[in-house]
Order: C-alpha cells, then sequence, then structure tokens
C-alpha cells in the first residue's frame, strides 16, 4: 500500500486494462520468439517511452492494476534490459522501487522526445543485431513524428503506438479551423510530422459547394495515420489499429501496432481481434 500513499496513481477504466492486456500477450511471445533464435542471437530489449508509476488504479474496482513496465518484468523468457522513461520524478522513483536491484533495468527522468533519441534507440540498432519493442503511450499530442519516423527507419524496432485522437478532437480539429489557435496547431504538426493532416481533416467531399468543408470522421483520419506510419515512417506492416473507448463508447485514442516484420503482424491481429468485440 505504500506505493499507492506515495504519489497518486493513474486511475484507468475497462478499455486502458485491455490495452495493457493486448500489449501484455504480444510481449511474451515476442520475448519467446526472440530468445529462440540462435543464429545469430538477437538480445532484444523492452522500452517504455510513457511509463508512468509501473502500477495504476482501476476505475472499476478500486484495485491496484500493474502497468506495462510490471508487466513487462514479468515477461520469461526475460527481455535482455528494460529502459523505462517518464517526466514525472516521482513515478521514476515508483519504477526504481519496482525494478528493485535488477542491472538490466534502466529508469530514466526526462522527455522521452529527447532521451529516445540519445540514450535508448542507439541501443536497438539492427547493425549490431539487437531488437526492440517499444510502448508509445503518451497521455495527449506529446510524441514527436521525429521519433516515430527514426524508429521506422531503423528496421529493428516494433511499436505500440497510442495516437490520441480524443485530444485532437477537443484541440484541433474543430468544425471551424480558423478557431483553432497556432499553438494547437503547431502541437499537431509537431505530432503529425508536418501540415498534411489539414487536408485529410477537413474536407470538401459531399458538401454542395467545394468552398465549404466539414470535418472528416475519426475512421477517416486513423487510416490516414496508419498509413503515414507505413508509408512515411517506414514500418513494413502497420495492421488496423484498435479503437479505445471511454466509458460513454467515445473513441479517445487508436493503439497502432507497427512493425517490420510479418510475424508479428501477424501474432498481433490475432491478439487485436481477440479483444476487438469486448464490451464493458
Amino acid at each position: 500500500m505504500s506505493a499507492k500513499n506515495s504519489l497518486k496513481l493513474d486511475q484507468i477504466g475497462y478499455w486502458s486494462e485491455i490495452k495493457l492486456d493486448i500489449i501484455k500477450d504480444y510481449a511474451a511471445e515476442y520475448s519467446k520468439i526472440l530468445s529462440a533464435q540462435k543464429d545469430p542471437a538477437l538480445p532484444h530489449i523492452y522500452i517504455d517511452a510513457f511509463a508512468g508509476a509501473g502500477i495504476h488504479e482501476s476505475k472499476n474496482t478500486g484495485e491496484f492494476v500493474a502497468g506495462s513496465p510490471l508487466n513487462a518484468l514479468r515477461v520469461n523468457p526475460p527481455f535482455r534490459e528494460y529502459h523505462f522513461v517518464d517526466l514525472d520524478k516521482k513515478k521514476v522513483e515508483s519504477l526504481e522501487k519496482i525494478a528493485g536491484e535488477k542491472a538490466n533495468v534502466y529508469t530514466h527522468h526526462g522527455d522521452c522526445n529527447k532521451i529516445l533519441v540519445e540514450k535508448v534507440l542507439p541501443r536497438a540498432r539492427r547493425k549490431d543485431y539487437r531488437r526492440a519493442l517499444c510502448v508509445l503511450d503518451p497521455y495527449g499530442l506529446h510524441l514527436r513524428w521525429e521519433v516515430v519516423h527514426k524508429i521506422g527507419q531503423m528496421g529493428s524496432v516494433e511499436i505500440f503506438y497510442s495516437f490520441q485522437i480524443g485530444d485532437a478532437n477537443r484541440n484541433v480539429f474543430w468544425q471551424d479551423p480558423t478557431q483553432v489557435s497556432d499553438a494547437q496547431k503547431k502541437r499537431m504538426k509537431a505530432c503529425w510530422g508536418d501540415n498534411s493532416w489539414e487536408k485529410i481533416v477537413y474536407t470538401s467531399e459531399g458538401m454542395l459547394f467545394d468552398d465549404m468543408q466539414q470535418k472528416a470522421p475519426n475512421r477517416v483520419i486513423g487510416e490516414a495515420f496508419r498509413k503515414r506510419l507505413k508509408n512515411v515512417a517506414g514500418f513494413k506492416y502497420v495492421p488496423e489499429p484498435m479503437p479505445m473507448r471511454n466509458s460513454k463508447g467515445a473513441i479517445i485514442y487508436y493503439l497502432y501496432f507497427a512493425s517490420p516484420n510479418r510475424t508479428g503482424d501477424k501474432i498481433v491481429k490475432h491478439i487485436f481481434n481477440k479483444y476487438r468485440n469486448r464490451k464493458d
């Protein structure tokens, strides 16, 4: 109980628990496959860029829920290394307590956009016969596109990425784009990588006049981002994402998987299908 008393844990709902189960299921399969690889051996690492405290509290039950870092530490066979990053110092301290004396667990306090590029991703280079599974689970539009693009170009890292379309809808994707602040547009550009999102989000298709526009539905934006992960970032396999919802059924983010490997794509499609039609 001491962890709960020392910091405020994130409360998570049903779909966030589903997300944790999806990542846990895949991490187990991923580590099993990579650990069996012998010629050449492929040391593999686990990266969580928005790791949190390592433990959450369920909105439904009030019980503790293991976060993705704790789930990863329980995977057997284990990963060679674990890298947990968070901007909140108290959450990093919680991660350090969870890691204990394990010498292969590295915690990083700071902005993952910088830490991943400078410290963590160089440990998973393809030419060094290294591989990595990276969880990118921001609370909003906080992940910069150049980080995603770098990972895609590496050819050695698979990702789960929570694209926060709920944040985008609240702050950027308004019916009247002229009312959106420059600061919010800048956030969107940093996350998307350029301003091409504007032509996707605002369309005259189906309108009476060409100078009339309407906001595209979430599914259209979600598919455009999927194609961007594949065609611009360079991930070879990007299956249809999982729409993750709030208690009212509204989509708050899309959970993407992106990989250079066919095997990972096949496994995740199976896992996604297992959970896709679950009901709260």
